[in-house]
């Protein structure tokens, strides 16, 4: 199954949508406002994106019409409360693919997910992830700097995936406690701190430029650009 990306400010439906897209081997990536979610749909091809309509800092709407007007391919499913016949056109006008109201039943999304997939105007690039001389492949989970392999243990892997996905963007704490370690709350520990030690230990030890960057007070960034880079 294909990564998708899903943008919802509503923690429920986020919660309810997520446990019963990857429960049907769907990998999916969350965005709760339509400006991390327009960053993240111009930062990744994802084949669909599941968007709501109304959403805090940037509209659904224009968030359609800002990756039609940039090229993109993603097929793109609106959730929205709005159920106007004029809604439907201009949502339809402004670049989605398809149009679902809610409430909705799950099954139904399902299916027009597997609808839109199955139109085959879209097609996967091949699952790998460059930053400069890092590479992963998510077909064979290998990961590369250079000509050395690097081996990781499974939170390592799913930690630099997420950080290589969103590469050129600080990511917070919450942000990685909610998304990589699926945690609703803070438990309080360093246990962020200690895996991005883990990794800045396999990833940059020994290199020339670093490209695991503290962005003191905000969180971290994973750039093959310099930046300014301070220990956790």
């Amino acid at each position: 199954m294909p990564r998708i990306l899903l943008v919802e400010d509503d923690p429920r439906i986020v919660g309810f949508l997520r446990r019963g897209l990857e429960a049907e081997g769907f990998v999916v990536d969350v965005a709760e406002n339509g400006r991390d979610g327009l960053a993240l749909a111009l930062a990744n091809d994802y084949p669909l994106i599941v968007l709501d309509r109304v959403l805090p800092e940037v509209d659904g709407l224009e968030i359609c019409r800002a990756l039609r007007r940039e090229g993109r391919a993603s097929l793109i499913l609106v959730l929205t409360a709005k159920e106007t016949l004029q809604d439907k056109v201009d949502g339809l006008r402004g670049g989605a693919d398809d149009y679902l109201t809610k409430p909705f039943a799950f099954d139904e999304l399902l299916v027009r997910m597997e609808a839109l997939l199955r139109r085959g105007r879209y097609r996967e690039p091949p699952p790998v992830l460059r930053v400069g001389d890092l590479v992963l492949d998510e077909a064979t989970c290998r990961v590369a700097r250079g000509e050395r392999e690097i081996q990781l243990t499974a939170k390592e892997y799913a930690l630099l995936r997420f950080l290589m996905a969103n590469a050129g963007t600080v990511v917070s704490r919450a942000r990685l406690l909610r998304d990589v370690w699926r945690y609703s709350f803070d438990p309080g520990t360093k246990v962020v701190d200690v895996y991005v030690s883990y990794l800045r230990k396999k990833i940059d030890e020994g290199e020339d430029r670093p490209l695991i960057q503290t962005v003191r007070g905000f969180g971290y960034r994973l750039s093959a650009e310099e930046g300014s880079i301070a220990a956790p």
